[in-house]
């Protein structure tokens, strides 16, 4: 009986645990941005709830995130960093929140002292 009860939950965690795991995506996005500040801004920005992880690389201009589908939508994610100012591909920021970024991280400007 013993035996029974523990596959039985061995099954269920293995079950559970596989349909958790169908809803988390990876995505690239690009994002506009120069510097150290801005990765931090940006990555900040894509950490709503259901995204697990958010990494924006300044050379490539990209942010990948990995993130629950069943949570939120890249569409979230994109409107949330455009909020913060930085555009993406389908989101632009608008240009309060643009002008609210420090001078080095205007990205339009392409100018960055650091």
């Amino acid at each position: 009986m013993k035996q029974l009860i523990s596959i039985i939950v061995l099954i269920f965690i293995a079950t559970t645990t596989s349909l958790a795991q169908s809803h988390i995506k990876k995505d690239t996005i690009e994002v506009d941005g120069n510097c150290d500040m801005c990765k931090k801004r940006i990555e900040n920005a894509a950490y709503i709830k259901g995204v697990k992880r958010a990494d924006w690389d300044k050379k490539d201009k990209k942010l990948v995130v990995v993130y629950n589908d069943s949570k939120t939508t890249l569409e979230k994610i994109e409107q949330s960093v455009a909020k913060a100012g930085h555009n993406t591909v389908h989101v632009e920021a608008t240009e309060a929140s643009y002008k609210k970024l420090p001078n080095c991280c205007q990205y339009k400007t392409e100018v960055c002292e650091h």
